[in-house]
């Protein structure tokens, strides 16, 4: 009997919590999630300007050189198959979620990569790199800087994504709208779900379950009821409901 494979998807809140090293907070599950992956594809497309993509990629590549690791970017290839072929494992980082998108749809990437997740190549994404493996793009709290080909993203996971959510400060005087109010006002037009991550939390999906990873609880929105909050370690494979 052929054994089932189950997608293997790491989203990351952020890729550096506060006072922390580089994906230090995440690195126990990072460490397990990419354990039979010895060489890693970053995409480092987010990026838009004042750094490069080889500076970027040098960036990750430090992290998982100490992890016994090689990286290489994917802007290397000549194609994405070719960069899929190469790689055992794939992370995508942050930065600006339309210029990501935009690429990512241009480049054929935003297929070739669900693809290869379907069959087994584990995929971690922080940020911007979290966001595409929702539905859409369309709780992201980036500037549209871009205007990409479709706001569809990869549907590794059947919700949004909202990653550095914030919650309100009581002592601010800032009059502007809130993290939640961006969202309610998302499902004013739309009924996918959305996870609000805090930084510092993870959502981890492998053999068909899907956790909450970290400290903080995480804040969910179905568009129909009160948002609630949800703590690590609580059933959350409701999100999971329907396939893509």
């Amino acid at each position: 009997m052929t054994k089932a494979i189950f997608p293997r998807v790491l989203i990351a809140s952020t890729s550096t919590v506060h006072g922390r090293p580089y994906l230090e907070y995440a690195s126990d599950i990072i460490i397990e999630h990419f354990a039979s992956a010895s060489k890693i594809l970053f995409v480092p497309f987010a990026r838009p300007g004042g750094i490069s993509h080889d500076e970027y990629t040098s960036i990750a590549a430090d992290y998982f050189i100490g992890l016994g690791k090689e990286v290489r970017g994917a802007h290397t290839f000549e194609n994405c198959q070719d960069a899929i072929s190469w790689a055992e494992g794939i992370f995508v980082g942050g930065g600006n979620t339309f210029v990501l998108v935009k690429e990512l749809h241009e480049g054929g990437w935003m297929t070739a990569i669900p693809k290869a997740v379907d069959a087994g190549l584990p995929y971690m994404g922080t940020s911007a790199g979290s966001n595409v493996t929702g539905m859409t793009m369309c709780t992201t709290n980036d500037m549209p800087i871009v205007y990409p080909p479709s706001f569809k993203t990869m549907g590794l996971v059947p919700f949004n994504i909202n990653p550095h959510y914030l919650d309100p400060d009581p002592s601010s005087k800032h009059m502007g709208e809130t993290r939640e109010t961006r969202i309610k006002e998302f499902h004013a037009f739309n009924t996918t779900r959305v996870v609000g991550l805090r930084e510092g939390s993870c959502l981890w999906l492998k053999e068909g379950g899907l956790r909450l990873t970290g400290e903080l609880p995480m804040r969910f929105f179905d568009g129909q009821s009160a948002p609630r909050e949800i703590a690590p370690g609580e059933d959350i494979h409701f999100l999971m409901d329907w396939a893509r």
